[in-house]
């Protein structure tokens, strides 16, 4: 653990680091979390219906990046399909093309499948008869492994890998976000509270108390048959709620502190109310906070998947976990739609539970892993 040394972390801090370290299945879940979200985060170079890089008559072309009318390759139209097979001759005949691993994005249709949407994955179909909506049948260029759908489609003829990593990107974000606000918003009204205590301490969890009994979800149903709620406004609305998660924790914390002999002589000393709050207090109130953090990621993760199950989350056609759930329900005959949401939601909440008891265990002092 020398290397860390350059950042001058404290020895405390180092044995955090290492105990966490030690703590193999947290450690290994965190790697995992780490490559799902990396490549989640750039899904656009592994799954998109656009090429990632093209030469055509000389010119080198980007379109994962850049949109390019049809006109340019001899059509019509504003938008490209590289799909089409006229397009794709002609930029195969003039130059080359060099595409992702899969060729869908989480919102392309795919008009070539073998069996009526929902379509089972590729690989559980005969040979024969993957390649039977093809112009060439099995004798087409573009009926490769390149254009299966490993997953299966959803009822719209989707690709259920593409909406899955999609998906996962969408709820990890959602809940990132979520999570930070309500952190902040949640650390500085239970600081508020619990270094001044008395009054202050009394108005604001008579307030909490009133504010948390207001059912969340019935307001949200309201709201969504009003306008169809967007990522922004169902997060703003979650974040009036949310906020609410840390604010005991971090109350007990200043109200156990505030009558230390560190923070008396800060006062003596003429210190503001502010730095002893936030440089003194808050740091040692952050070591029970941050062990809540990834539970707090989860219950945001849920939260969002509940409601797209529900019909009251994302608006249609966003990739969403709890979209994909709810199609299982309502296509009982293709299992793979419900099993594929189901294994994804269960993986992330899964991966970060572990990660989430691996941080309470490194910082707990009792703790000691070899």
């Amino acid at each position: 653990m020398e290397k860390f040394n350059f950042y001058k972390f404290s020895p405390l801090a180092i044995r955090r680091i290492k105990n966490f370290r030690a703590n193999k299945r947290g450690l290994w879940s965190l790697r995992i979390f780490s490559i799902i979200f990396i490549i989640s985060m750039f899904a656009e170079l592994f799954m998109n219906d656009r090429p990632l890089l093209m030469f055509y008559k000389g010119e080198l072309l980007t379109p994962v990046f850049f949109d390019y009318p049809e006109e340019k390759f001899g059509g019509f139209l504003a938008k490209t399909d590289y799909r089409d097979p006229i397009i794709s001759e002609e930029i195969s005949d003039n130059g080359w093309i060099i595409w992702p691993p899969i060729r869908y994005h989480y919102s392309t249709i795919n008009y070539e499948l073998p069996l009526p949407a929902p379509s089972p994955p590729t690989y559980m179909i005969n040979k024969d008869d993957r390649c039977v909506s093809y112009n060439n049948s099995v004798n087409d260029k573009d009926c490769t492994i390149w254009n299966w759908n490993w997953l299966g489609t959803d009822d719209q003829g989707r690709d259920v890998l593409a909406r899955l990593i999609y998906g996962f990107r969408l709820s990890i974000l959602f809940g990132l976000v979520l999570t930070s606000l309500s952190s902040i918003i949640g650390i500085m009204a239970g600081a508020l509270q619990g270094y001044f205590g008395g009054l202050v301490d009394l108005i604001s969890q008579r307030f909490i108390e009133v504010w948390t009994s207001i059912p969340s979800l019935y307001l949200l149903i309201i709201i969504s048959s009003v306008i169809v709620p967007s990522f922004w406004l169902l997060l703003f609305i979650l974040l009036l709620f949310s906020w609410v998660s840390l604010v005991g924790v971090v109350r007990a914390e200043f109200l156990r502190a505030r009558n230390f002999e560190y923070v008396t002589a800060a006062r003596a000393l003429g210190v503001t109310n502010f730095k002893i709050m936030f440089k003194h207090l808050l740091p040692n109130a952050m070591v029970a906070t941050l062990t809540f953090i990834p539970f707090l990621l989860n219950g945001s993760i849920v939260t969002l998947t509940s409601l797209d199950f529900l019909g009251f989350g994302l608006p249609p056609g966003s990739p969403s976990l709890g979209e994909l759930l709810a199609q299982g329900k309502n296509n009982i005959h293709a299992p793979w739609l419900g099993l594929s949401g189901f294994f994804g939601i269960a993986i992330i909440l899964s991966l970060l539970i572990f990660i989430g008891e691996s941080v309470r265990d490194a910082f707990d002092p009792r703790k000691i892993f070899k």
